[in-house]
């Protein structure tokens, strides 16, 4: 298994993969159902279970799947666009998909949080239903949202389809854990980042791999840019104000004075790291990496690498991905990414891991330091549980990839102290991972009910 560097980075919408881009992929996918189906509907239901029930109007869930069953996708989510056809949808009280004839759907009535049945294949799932002029299902299908935006019907996550991204095209450099990776770094005498780079270049030619890097980066770029220059509140009821615009002026006002202290290095990667998570919790476009709840860490880190390293070059911010990623797809593979699954270890954590180990590889680091980097940042977040304050990708989500991203550049650090051997495999901390996840109690995995969630006052 090796997932694509695109199946890691996706381009959508905040505030949550799982949560809002998951759903409204999952509503795609029955369109294209439907399309193909002898039955006609004339209307369309749909329910929320698990996490997605607890969080989903915080996580903007129900937003997600009324605009899925439109025809909206993430990847071309227009906000004016979107806001015209809620409240359209909101008056008619039908979806307008193309390929299909007009089909009800009031909100109200059709889009149900179920919080007394869970599905069994996930703690993210949902069934959509196509229903006739009688209110009888016609068809109906059951999705579950995995993590970082992935979607598994009910067969293909009881197949054990978990995977689906990576192709079945053969692979110059075939890996299923990080003692593989650092075998064929060995006989090969290549970087995991090279490795990566030629898996991805026998799916898809040099050209579309070189083009989707940049544009990855690019939309990281601009979310950070958007971030910093956007002040106010943002939306959920808890009143939280953006905080990232008025600490990079502050920031920038200390440099031009010359009274920057060697710590504030520590708030420019927070900032940083903010700034994308104060996007995508107002639901703008962000990049998963490997999930929106920590969509902030690798974007802040490699921002940091090429501001305030004086050796960074951009032309390596490929090779910054392509680690990254490649550790990701390991972490998705052998344990989760899934805050509903793991907790946040598994999203920040995850990220910081990813973050760390691209980190030391674009300064020079060793396939075995890469390695130690991404084992040190996610031992270091092991055990850490999601528990959003009303369910809102807002306290402590925010501030959380802040720390992640200072902790991927610490862990970094410390590895290229080393010679890259050390006592813990990355692998062994990623069994543990799953092994704490597995074990964690459920109200401490996204679904709001302990924790932070529910010790915070009049929230």
């Amino acid at each position: 298994m090796d997932l694509s560097v695109f199946d890691i980075f996706k381009i959508g919408i905040g505030p949550s993969s799982s949560h809002t881009m998951g759903p409204m992929l999952a509503a795609a996918r029955f369109l294209d159902l439907l399309r193909g189906s002898p039955f006609h509907p004339v209307g369309l239901r749909a329910s929320l279970h698990g996490s997605l029930a607890f969080t989903g109007v915080g996580h903007a869930t129900d937003r997600a799947v009324i605009l899925g069953l439109d025809g909206f996708t993430p990847g071309t989510y227009d906000r004016d666009a979107a806001e015209e056809a809620l409240r359209r949808i909101g008056t008619e009280a039908e979806v307008r998909p193309k390929g299909l004839p007009p089909l009800r759907f009031d909100p109200a009535s059709d889009l149900v949080f179920d919080h007394d049945r869970a599905l069994p294949g996930h703690a993210n799932g949902m069934i959509l239903s196509a229903i006739d002029a009688e209110g009888d299902i016609l068809t109906s299908e059951t999705y579950y949202s995995i993590g970082g935006g992935f979607v598994r019907t009910e067969a293909e996550l009881a197949a054990g389809e978990t995977d689906r991204g990576g192709g079945t095209r053969p692979l110059p450099y075939p890996f299923a854990s990080a003692a593989d990776l650092l075998e064929l770094a060995r006989t090969s005498g290549r970087s995991i980042a090279a490795m990566k780079r030629a898996n991805e270049i026998a799916r898809m030619g040099p050209e579309a791999l070189e083009t989707g890097l940049a544009r990855i980066w690019s939309a990281m770029s601009d979310c950070i840019e958007r971030g910093l220059a956007t002040d106010g509140q943002l939306p959920g009821g808890l009143g939280i104000r953006r905080r990232a615009h008025a600490i990079h002026n502050a920031l920038l006002a200390e440099r031009g004075m010359n009274l920057t202290a060697p710590h504030t290095i520590n708030d420019w990667m927070s900032v940083y790291a903010m700034a994308v998570n104060e996007e995508n919790a107002a639901g703008g476009q962000v990049v998963t990496a490997p999930t929106n709840g920590a969509a902030g860490v690798v974007p802040a880190t490699i921002r940091y690498w090429l501001t305030h390293v004086p050796a960074a070059q951009p032309s390596k911010v490929g090779d910054f991905l392509l680690t990254a990623a490649a550790i990701g797809g390991l972490i998705k593979k052998n344990a989760s990414i899934s805050g509903a699954e793991c907790g946040c270890q598994a999203e920040v954590g995850s990220a910081s891991a990813m973050a760390a180990a691209g980190f030391a590889a674009v300064v020079g680091g060793s396939p075995e330091q890469v390695e130690n980097a991404a084992e040190i940042a996610l031992e270091h977040h092991l055990g850490m549980t999601c528990d959003p304050v009303k369910g809102l990708v807002q306290v402590p989500c925010i501030e959380r990839n802040g720390l992640g991203a200072i902790k991927a550049v610490s862990a970094a650090s410390l590895a290229l102290r080393g010679d890259g051997r050390h006592f813990v495999p990355l692998d062994a901390c990623i069994e543990t991972m799953r092994q704490t996840g597995r074990d964690m109690n459920e109200k401490y995995k996204e679904t709001a009910l302990g924790g932070l969630a529910v010790n915070i006052p009049n929230c």
